[in-house]
């Protein structure tokens, strides 16, 4: 199986590495597209995939072809390669707001589409996907891209309409939690700790606490309330949360990104 991917960023070069470092394909198997003589030649030295600056040979190439540009390169993208594409490919989106409906009409025919939302943990093999196929994608060819996105994650089959919330309560949402985590480590560091050591404390908190929600299936609430001791410390510093309003912050920024998700 063929994967290419037009647009070598920070998201493909995630998934790059996934795919490689979980065996999904080999190095043979992946080629990219990239603008740039430095982008391509930091991609090789990197993965060793074949590297290009021709999308439409990226386009050739692939059985699994995946846009990984910014949302407002899409129409100039699709246009450059609409001829080049093979009719048994398989075209994968991974950008918020464009819907099947858009990209097959810019494709100018039926095409075997899927969208996607991955977000960057795909890099150390936790990556978040949600996969939505296109009238004209078949089950094999979902379960193909779904076998793709569990190389370097897990991934969930939604409808088109949840998409933009998947952005941003998961495609965004790295980005949020490695605030907290940098918000954490800085008080510790006020307090004296060494800022390396206050990263892995307040990283290997985070991370352990994400697999008590998963692996317990325990509502959130309540594995909060396993920690809040009557009087102590955890209570006293929920306490100043609440009344600084995080919940209800983190609430209002992710229906931000969902917002913008829509209007991309």
């Amino acid at each position: 199986m063929k994967i290419g991917f037009i647009g070598c960023g920070n998201m493909a070069c995630a998934m790059i590495g996934g795919i490689l470092k979980n065996q999904v394909a080999s190095r043979e198997e992946i080629m990219a597209s990239a603008k740039t003589e430095a982008t391509r030649r930091k991609a090789e030295e990197a993965f060793g995939i074949v590297m290009t600056e021709d999308n439409r040979q990226v386009a050739e190439f692939a059985d699994i072809l995946i846009l990984a540009v910014k949302p407002f390169y899409y129409q100039e993208v699709i246009a450059g390669i609409r001829e080049s594409v093979r009719q048994e490919t398989v075209v994968v989106s991974i950008t918020p707001g464009k819907t099947l409906a858009w990209l097959e009409n810019q494709f100018g025919r039926p095409m075997r589409l899927v969208r996607t939302m991955p977000n960057t943990p795909a890099l150390v093999g936790e990556g978040m996907s949600c996969v939505c196929g296109g009238s004209r994608a078949s089950q094999e060819d979902v379960e193909k891209v779904c076998r793709v996105f569990d190389g370097f994650g897990k991934t969930e089959i939604v409808t088109e309409e949840l998409i933009d919330a998947v952005v941003g309560v998961s495609g965004s949402a790295p980005a949020y939690v490695f605030l907290f985590i940098e918000a954490m480590a800085d008080a510790a560091v006020a307090e004296g700790m060494p800022r390396a050591q206050a990263y892995r404390f307040a990283a290997q908190a985070v991370l352990g606490s994400a697999k008590m929600v998963l692996e317990t299936g325990k509502h959130p609430g309540q594995l909060k309330d396993m920690v809040c001791s009557p009087r102590g410390t955890t209570i006293e510093a929920v306490g100043v949360l609440e009344k600084e309003g995080f919940r209800s912050a983190v609430m209002e920024a992710v229906r931000a990104c969902i917002r913008k998700s829509r209007e991309c």
